[in-house]
């Protein structure tokens, strides 16, 4: 890969009064995941919280889920029920990252040229 260039997979959710998202590090795993529950989250889930969009779909500002709202639109506190629960209903978006342009090190550009 090069410098900057990053595929991140997000799963979004839509709840009846917020949109939630959790982030996926290995996709392929995950696949396998949706049809073989014995293979553990941590083996592909980026982290254990879940994001909240405001109310703009998978885009959007992500802040933190506060527990109150996550309790009343999953009915339980537990960070990993709420994971499952979108991970399951939830509909994934891969996004492809483009590599940065430009120079590495302008500070360094008088030493680069010979």
């Amino acid at each position: 890969m090069t410098r900057g260039e990053a595929v991140q997979t997000k799963v979004h959710y839509k709840g009846k009064n917020e949109d939630y998202v959790v982030f996926v590090d290995d996709a392929d795993t995950y696949k396998k995941w949706q049809s073989d529950k014995s293979i553990p989250m941590a083996h592909f889930v980026s982290t254990f919280q879940v994001f909240t969009t405001h109310k703009h779909g998978a885009q959007g500002n992500l802040d933190t889920a506060p527990k109150n709202i996550l309790s009343a639109e999953f009915d339980t506190e537990n960070q990993d029920d709420i994971i499952k629960i979108i991970l399951e209903k939830g509909t994934s978006q891969t996004v492809e990252m483009p590599d940065r342009q430009g120079s590495k090190n302008d500070s360094m550009s008088s030493m680069n040229a010979k």
